[in-house]
């Protein structure tokens, strides 16, 4: 488990590239038949990338969370964002198909993720874990694919047309504080996130995916009015600290899984900035 320290708004103007990526990027969280994990201490999220390329793999305990078992004392929502897979949740089975989302409650204490058909055109299931601590146990809920609540948002004008799906939310599937979903930009739309905002009640983390591999996404950090930017490629994740805002543009079209955990579960709790107003 990597671990990434909180930092405050002081930290980015001071900071090279190489220190912002080490402090907010994670890479390389998917690896065949391997569980990797980042520990970040804002708002205590466990980001975890599982990809079971020769056989199922168990979601372990990690020793810098001092649990019996991963779910002792906390929840997660998992997306699938590779091929046809399984998560087994203390003996029962939930057929995740990439692009599906199986919210586990606190309490849970085997849970075994798996693919379908790693050989197959889809090849491996790869399972993306976004946990936070819970105080409170709600059931285990499988949203399809095509599930959730749809949003249609942006306006192709200004290249940022998006379908919004939310799937773990006040009013979706029910969680102690995780919230989560995912948003698909449109053909010819770029910019992911306008305007770009920041809420100081919650950490946000984006995971981009279907990024080309000769594509980027140059994401916006930092204070509204001391930016910096991130170069991002397919399958890896910015950590967005309460105070920075997240915003992107990408040089092909893509999506991102976006979640958020924190004081509590309003999507629409946010502090706008125009991008006029950004520096």
């Amino acid at each position: 488990m990597d671990l990434r320290y909180a930092t405050s708004p002081e930290h980015v103007p001071g900071m090279d590239t190489d220190a912002l990526r080490r402090r907010f990027l994670v890479q390389d969280l998917f690896v065949d038949d391997e569980v990797r994990a980042v520990y970040t201490h804002h708002d205590r999220v466990v980001l975890v990338g599982v990809v079971p390329a020769r056989g199922p793999l168990a979601l372990p305990t990690f020793p810098e969370i001092r649990s019996a078992h991963f779910f002792e004392h906390r929840e997660a929502g998992v997306v699938n964002v590779g091929g046809p897979g399984t998560i087994t949740v203390d003996g029962t089975t939930h057929t995740v198909d990439r692009g599906a989302f199986l919210y586990v409650g606190r309490g849970a204490e085997d849970v075994v993720l798996a693919s379908a058909d790693p050989a197959g055109a889809g090849g491996p299931a790869a399972f993306y874990v976004f946990s936070a601590p819970a105080h409170t146990t709600h059931p285990t809920t499988l949203v399809g694919p095509d599930g959730g609540t749809v949003r249609e948002l942006g306006d192709p004008l200004t290249s940022n047309r998006r379908t919004l799906r939310q799937v773990i939310h006040e009013d979706g599937v029910r969680s102690c504080q995780v919230v989560m979903g995912m948003t698909t930009l449109h053909p010819g739309s770029m910019w992911n996130t306008m305007p770009a905002h920041t809420h100081d009640r919650r950490t946000e983390v984006y995971l981009y995916v279907d990024v080309p591999a000769d594509a980027r996404v140059v994401h916006l950090l930092g204070e509204p009015t001391e930016t910096r930017h991130l170069l991002v490629a397919d399958r890896e994740a910015v950590i967005a600290p309460s105070w920075s805002v997240h915003s992107g543009v990408g040089t092909a079209s893509y999506g991102f899984i976006w979640a958020m955990a924190g004081e509590n579960q309003s999507f629409d709790d946010m502090d706008g900035h125009p991008i006029t107003d950004l520096r």
